[in-house]
């Protein structure tokens, strides 16, 4: 019987040390698998962040070029419209005076002709 029990203790811790064996491989893929997915996700994340930084500069450089051109632009229309308004207003201004001139020219000739009847009046008065 002891020789039983004793070969039954040994077949137990075979069993035992084989399968602590096979735990211990299983552990070793599974840290294996683990460390290589961190690697990968590492080496994703990585790629995500240069490719998201070339296209925040790509897309800035887009916009420093657009907002230039806006500016361009905007420098262009601004100078077309203050030499349109400049030539309005010296159109304007020569229109004024001309205005200005033959309005000053009916003015002092109803002067004139009022100055005139005022003493042909006061001769025949006299």
């Amino acid at each position: 019987m002891e020789k039983r029990i004793l070969s039954l203790a040994a077949v137990v811790l075979v069993a035992v040390a084989m399968n602590a064996q096979t735990v211990k491989q299983e552990v070793k893929k599974d840290a294996k698998a683990v460390g290589n997915a961190v690697e990968k996700g590492a080496k994703a994340t990585g790629e995500g962040v240069e490719d998201a930084a070339k296209w925040t500069g790509k897309t800035a450089k887009k916009g420093a070029k657009a907002t230039a051109k806006g500016v361009k632009q905007g420098a262009n229309w601004t100078g077309k419209t203050v030499k349109k308004g400049a030539n309005a207003t010296a159109e304007g201004v020569k229109d004024g005076a001309k205005w200005t001139g033959k309005t000053a020219k009916k003015g002092a000739k109803a002067v004139s002709d009022t100055y005139k009847d005022v003493k042909d009046d006061i001769k025949k008065k006299d």
